[in-house]
């Protein structure tokens, strides 16, 4: 019981690892921000994990006419973060493997081009490369851009296809297709918004048709609204 009970936990604080790595990817470029914000969640996690652990215990204990007792609180607590910290970092590395195999098996898209290169390319289709087959996908049905490492993953829908670029280049080149860079890791489809709402920190969000929330920052909002007025 202890055991199921521990892993029970677990995989109910599974999502809010899923939600940390959506909403805010590790940095390399700001690696000490990055870290501290992964140590207070692995924090949170642990304190979630225990919680949802000791409630189990205690009402499985309790419909046998027993008591659990969880030990000294913070004694107890050191003792299960020094075990949940690996568990924490172990999931991420699951996560993050997981999306990129289905990413890879969502295929790979590479930009068509026709005839001899422009010094600018720009691209009205991209050839997607998917389970052994190719496919065609229109530039205007790509809601937005996120850079991934080496790669820049194109959102479509619930659809996400890697395309090996940098996000500085590709949006440079979809910019005449109505792309706008929003954040360091992020660049948009201006067609896609549905709405922007400014927030106290100077940056905003921005909501897409689709419900996906991105982040508009202060050192690109001149550029998009430039962009907006064009």
């Amino acid at each position: 019981m202890w055991e199921y009970s521990s892993a029970v936990s677990t995989l109910a604080v599974l999502p809010a690892i899923v939600w940390l790595l959506k909403t805010f990817p590790f940095n390399w470029q700001r690696i000490y921000s990055s870290v501290l914000r992964y140590f207070l969640a692995s924090v949170l996690f642990s304190l979630a994990h225990v919680f949802i652990m000791v409630m189990l215990r205690k009402l499985i204990y309790f419909a046998q006419d027993r008591y659990y007792d969880f030990g000294v609180l913070w004694f107890e607590l050191i003792y299960e973060y020094r075990k949940d910290l690996w568990g924490f970092i172990f999931l991420i590395f699951v996560i993050k493997a997981y999306n990129y195999i289905i990413s890879q098996l969502c295929g790979e898209a590479a930009p068509i081009l026709e005839g001899e290169e422009p010094t600018t390319p720009q691209y009205d289709r991209l050839l997607v490369k998917k389970l052994g087959k190719e496919f065609i996908v229109k530039v205007n049905e790509v809601d937005w851009l996120e850079s991934s490492g080496n790669y820049v993953n194109l959102h479509i829908g619930a659809r996400i296809y890697p395309l090996r670029a940098t996000l500085t280049q590709l949006s440079a080149q979809l910019a005449p297709q109505g792309f706008c860079r929003i954040h360091r890791s992020y660049a948009v489809r201006l067609d896609a918004i549905d709405s922007i709402t400014s927030l106290p920190s100077g940056d905003s969000e921005i909501q897409l048709h689709t419900g996906k929330g991105l982040s508009l920052s202060r050192r690109y909002k001149e550029q998009f609204k430039a962009q907006l007025k064009l």
